[in-house]
């Protein structure tokens, strides 16, 4: 893995911009075009005001001098006055360009939104895919997939809807407001009275909201792990009579999570009745001191029915003003919680890494290691060498650090400052690029994880550039071949998720074969021939010496027949080294290799 420099984004602001980058221009488009249509909104009312006041009354028109010259060129007022309909088309007109402005705004605006979703969800994947294995341990599956979904689309709304009705609201407020000043001074100041109200206990439930919001996005991560964990388990579920415990389960986190949306809603009840309440307020009071007005001389009719139509516009942008800052609060929590996985440390090599051969010796030297939750340490001073080309077994009981071993090799965990070393060759792993570790080093897992595909696929998973028979000649090593001849459609059986239409042991032996097609230096079973019988373990292990004659093997097992013939056996205890020899020497000890060896003899 080439070096890799982890941006770290230190405001919200900052991460929201780096998210903007491919979608930017569509939303400065729209920008420009609700801009206009705001504008052209504005229009329509002083023309209404206009023709009641000056062409159907005789009051002087109090319009800009450039349209009072265009109007002279026209004919006059004696001329609008026969010809009404030009009025009305021009109105018509401004609709229509409205219209259009409207309609593109929709569509540059909705192709910003969408440019947006697919930069944040395609960053997010990136950067999670680059994450230490330690990363994933430490935080739950369901919880990372309620962040990049609807954390995502929270963040989206808000950019795509509020925001951009933020400007324009602004735009309307500082449009309406100066038209309405033209028109009457005092119902303007009466009309404005609202604004810093709304503003005011917008700000005072904008904590509150987000406050809700984020128990709510946290509660609703821990709902998503736990039907996540239930639909990947359901076998087990099923096979162990659980589905009433589980549902209930599920329920009682179910119940815990409306709970929190239903105390949200009443908070959001709460606050748009006020906000409604208010604009209500004000547009009864703006009506009745117009109304007064008109009556005693100091507006005209038209000057009433141009300043109620500005009002109108004027009472939206206030009631959407309060409603921006109240989803400010939400995409404010959003966009952390997304942070927290953009700024989490990608995995990276030393600035100079080095190259090694990957068949000499792997030595362990003084390896000590902790999870770093409890404590206590899984490996505490381990030191042994498997020499290159050789097959090592490794046996332990439960907790004893025989998969840590293995993790620590193929750095999936790092070794810390003072936790000992470990070399291939001679060369430190820390100082090799973690790609090319895990391109010369297999490593089958207990418990193999397979995707939704076909067999043929999932064996080629890692290995590019091979064909049909490079995944028959690895089947046929891990004894798969006989038992994939048997499924209807053969390689192209589609396995489903997890492998889940598969057997324990023909998972195993599909990722048996998944990892030697790759055909690497050094090949890593973690004790996964557990699931198989014995004459089939003995079968692979016979195809995998005869196939990897030249390969260092590592076997992690708790049988013994599986590792008896390794030319060096490691037993572990407690995180410790007990016992390193051969099978003959370690059965003359009469230690922990010995007890394991007799109980096991006893029960075949």
């Amino acid at each position: 893995m080439e070096k890799r420099e982890t941006k770290q984004f230190r405001s919200k602001t900052e991460l929201i911009l780096y998210f903007l980058k491919g979608s930017k221009r569509f939303f400065g488009a729209g920008l420009i075009f609700a801009c206009l249509l705001a504008l052209l909104d504005l229009i329509n009312p002083r023309i209404i005001g206009f023709t009641v006041d000056s062409v159907i009354g005789t009051d002087e028109p109090q319009l800009p001098q450039f349209v009072l010259n265009m109007l002279g060129k026209l004919g006059g007022r004696e001329y609008l006055v026969s010809h009404l309909y030009m009025i009305a088309i021009i109105v018509i007109v401004i609709a229509l360009i409205g219209g259009l402005c409207r309609y593109l705004f929709q569509v540059l605006n909705s192709m910003g939104a969408e440019k947006l979703v697919q930069s944040m969800r395609e960053s997010l994947y990136g950067h999670i895919q680059k994450l230490p294995y330690s990363w994933h341990g430490e935080n739950q599956t369901g919880d990372i997939i309620q962040r990049c979904t609807s954390d995502v689309e929270t963040i989206k709304r808000f950019l795509a809807e509020q925001l951009i009705t933020l400007v324009r609201v602004c735009l309307l407020l500082v449009l309406a407001i100066s038209f309405m000043w033209q028109l009457h001074r005092k119902l303007t100041m009466i009309a404005v009275l609202s604004i810093p109200v709304v503003i005011l206990y917008s700000f005072f439930f904008h904590d509150r909201i987000g406050s809700a919001f984020q128990r709510v996005d946290e509660e609703e991560g821990r709902l998503s792990t736990i039907a996540q964990e239930n639909l990947t388990g359901v076998r087990v579920v099923r096979a162990f009579g659980r589905e009433l415990y589980e549902r209930d389960r599920f329920m009682t986190k179910n119940e815990e999570y409306t709970k929190m949306w239903i105390y949200m809603m009443k908070l959001l009840s709460i606050f748009w009745a006020s906000n409604d309440l208010i604009s209500g307020l004000q547009i009864m009071l703006v009506t009745g001191c117009g109304a007064y007005f008109c009556v005693n001389g100091s507006m005209s009719a038209g000057q009433y029915i141009s300043f109620i139509a500005y009002n109108a516009m004027l009472t939206w942008p206030v009631r959407m003003l309060g409603r921006v800052i109240s989803e400010m609060s939400k995409a404010g929590i959003s966009v952390g919680r997304i942070q927290y996985i953009m700024n989490a440390e990608a995995e990276q090599d030393k600035e100079n890494t080095e190259t090694a051969s990957y068949t000499g010796d792997i030595c362990f030297e003084h390896v000590s290691f902790d999870y770093g939750n409890s404590g206590k340490k899984v490996l505490d001073d381990v030191s042994f060498t498997i020499p290159g080309g050789k097959t090592v077994g490794i046996l332990g009981g439960t907790g004893a650090g025989k998969s840590t071993l293995v993790h620590l090799l193929d750095r999936l965990y790092e070794l810390p400052e003072n936790g000992g070393k470990i070399t291939i060759s001679g060369k430190s792993v820390a100082d090799l690029k973690s790609r090319e570790i895990r391109k010369h080093v297999g490593l089958v897992l207990q418990e193999p994880y397979l995707f939704s595909r076909t067999l043929d696929e999932n064996i080629r998973i890692g290995a590019e550039g091979t064909d049909h028979e490079d995944v028959k000649a690895a089947a046929k090593i891990a004894c798969l071949d006989q038992t994939i001849e048997h499924f209807t459609d053969g390689y192209e059986t589609y396995v489903g998720e997890r492998g889940v239409t598969l057997s324990g042991g023909q998972k195993q032996r599909t990722a048996i074969a998944q990892m030697l097609i790759r055909k690497p230096e050094i090949m890593i079973f973690d004790d996964s021939l557990s699931a198989v019988d014995s004459e089939t373990d003995g079968k692979i292990r016979a195809a995998i010496k005869e196939y990897t004659d030249k390969a260092t093997v590592i076997l992690i097992s708790h049988r013994i027949t599986t590792l008896m013939h390794a030319d060096q056996i490691i037993v572990l205890d407690k995180g410790r080294v007990a016992e390193i020899g051969t099978h003959k020497e370690l059965i003359e000890q009469q230690g922990i290799y010995r007890k394991i060896y007799d109980l096991q003899m006893q029960q075949m």
